[in-house]
């Protein structure tokens, strides 16, 4: 009776199973580590001063204009706010963790939907175990709205391939909607990423004629310009011509184009060598996925493939190769690259990777190529543990100090699941294998996170954040000197705008030093320079800040 129970309601305990999973993965501890220099703390500053201002069309940094990106986030950071009655790190890391679950969820319907419920689970479980999908979940910046917000456009338009006849319009009509709300998340890419992987399955599949039908282009094509016009409108109308000035030509185009006055310049293969960590742990079944693959590939195959001879499953990992390819190739072009921008490349190739596993486990196939990505992985994640372990003898003591809470979590993390995930594949327990990788992922998401992130902070954070609560206590004004923008100094003093004086000015500094209640922060690197240009006392110091006072 349990067993026929089960069965019937198999599909709700599929998804229960999946919520728990999700909610350990995303949402676990995301409000116990502060947040992070610098565009968490740059981010949420700016959306908790949107809401205090009651201000939701300009954004604002530190006092002055900001139009790098559009506001889609920073509402959703305000709503959070709202919810929540509070401005806190669990508030702010929310709606990118609601904004994961989501994207992950996706993938599993519509690959239970397209091929099966295990095609879907095991989508969803890559993807909310690829690394970089999983730390971005658990970090309140753009890009994980944005990749949702594509991952909903172009799986909504991949649907129109496999729904009845009927309901196409529908999709479609998600697909405009979804790629608005993509351009409300950071712009070009929004548009640019669906709209490019959409043309380019209408030219394989033969089926470009079909987008231009009236009842799908028409009502699509409003609901996208209602979407993410208003807002560009009205900012046109209030800003001109310092937002087009800014926000088109210098965040946009001049970004895409030239990068060399940002700093951000990388070569073309930055995002590929950007993959190997993001896609890990599931990255050197990846590299035995597309090496099987090539060896396989003839010209014969590509000038006999026939889109419409596939079956369904071959055709949506088809779809998703062009999704993956298409997003690699764009922000690769672009000359701004960021390691956070490739992002949204991690749905399609956790559904890539679902093709090559679900094989591996039920079918039996892929086998051997799989056994040696998970020896070679997890000998290496065992290596990995035994130099964390003896590390401690060869780093200077104070660093051995700083590093000793995260030492045994991560010994026993990365020598006891890789340990298990090899013993399962000697054994032939391919799912055990599986399982091994989400455990060792939920595991160090859920437990390790928040470990991880504060010992970061001792490296210089934790004076910063020190150093603004101080000034807030105190009422004092504050102010740094002689480094870049450290926006935790701006979050944590609870102050709209602080000065980040960040060339050598010594009137300047004599001047600040001078007013009653005011500090300064530096660098101790900088502090003997320092004292050449203006009397003061060093009131703290930090490991690598120290606050300087009249």
């Amino acid at each position: 009776m349990n067993s026929t129970f089960f069965k019937k309601h198999s599909g709700a305990f599929t998804f229960l199973g999946l919520l728990v999973a999700f909610y350990f993965i995303f949402f676990h501890n995301i409000g116990s580590y502060p947040l992070l220099d610098i565009d968490e703390t740059r981010y949420v500053t700016m959306s908790r001063e949107m809401l205090h201002n009651k201000d939701f069309l300009t954004l604002y940094l530190n006092g002055d204009f900001f139009f790098e990106k559009p506001p889609l986030y920073f509402w959703l950071e305000s709503l959070s706010f709202v919810i929540f009655n509070q401005v806190s790190e669990f508030s702010a890391r929310f709606p990118m963790s609601v904004d994961a679950t989501l994207c992950c969820f996706l993938l599993y319907f519509v690959g239970q939907k397209i091929v099966s419920r295990r095609f879907g689970v095991v989508s969803a479980l890559i993807l909310a175990t690829s690394a970089e999908f999983l730390v971005m979940s658990k970090i309140a910046i753009l890009d994980m709205v944005l990749a949702t917000c594509i991952a909903f456009s172009l799986y909504s338009g991949f649907m129109t391939f496999f729904c009845k006849e009927q309901n196409k319009k529908f999709f479609w009509w998600g697909f405009y909607l979804f790629s608005g709300l993509a351009v409300l998340a950071k712009g070009i890419p929004g548009v640019a990423i669906p709209f490019g992987s959409m043309f380019f399955a209408g030219l394989i599949s033969k089926r470009f004629k079909e987008y231009f039908r009236p009842q799908y282009i028409l009502p699509g094509s409003l609901i996208f310009f209602l979407t993410a016009l208003p807002w560009h409108i009205i900012m046109f109308k209030m800003h001109d011509p310092l937002f087009f000035n800014e926000y088109i030509m210098k965040h946009h185009l001049a970004r895409f184009i030239n990068s060399k006055d940002l700093g951000r310049e990388q070569p073309w293969y930055y995002f590929i060598l950007m993959m190997l960590w993001g896609l890990v742990p599931w990255v050197a079944s990846f590299i035995a996925m597309i090496a099987t693959s090539v060896k396989k590939f003839s010209l014969e195959f590509l000038k006999n493939f026939n889109f419409e001879k596939l079956d369904n499953k071959g055709k949506f990992i088809t779809l998703n190769i062009i999704y993956a390819l298409f997003t690699l190739w764009f922000f690769s072009s672009s000359s701004t690259k960021l390691m956070t921008y490739i992002l949204p490349i991690y749905a399609p190739c956790a559904v890539i990777l679902a093709w090559w596993w679900c094989d591996y486990i039920w079918a039996d196939n892929n086998k051997k190529a799989t056994n040696i990505s998970v020896y070679i992985l997890n000998s290496v994640l065992i290596i990995a543990a035994i130099g964390a372990a003896i590390a401690g003898l060869f780093l200077p003591k104070e660093i051995s100090l700083i590093i000793e809470p995260v030492k045994w979590f991560t010994v026993i993390l990365l020598s006891v699941l890789p340990l298990v995930g090899i013993i399962c594949a000697k054994n032939n327990k391919k799912l055990g294998v599986f399982a091994s990788y989400v455990a060792f992922m939920l595991v160090l998401s859920a437990f390790g996170t928040h470990r991880y992130f504060n010992l970061d902070y001792s490296f210089g954070q934790n004076d910063l954040m020190k150093y603004a609560q101080y000034a807030q206590q105190n009422h004092l004004e504050i102010a740094s000197y002689k480094f870049g923008r450290r926006f935790s100094l701006l979050y944590y003093s609870g102050k709209g705008e602080i000065k980040f004086q960040q060339e050598p000015d010594s009137i300047w500094l004599k001047s600040f030093l001078s007013k009653p209640d005011s500090i300064v922060v530096v660098q101790n690197k900088h502090l003997d320079e320092i004292k050449k240009e203006a009397d003061f006392d060093v009131i703290q110091k930090g490991i690598k800040y120290s606050l300087i006072k009249k």
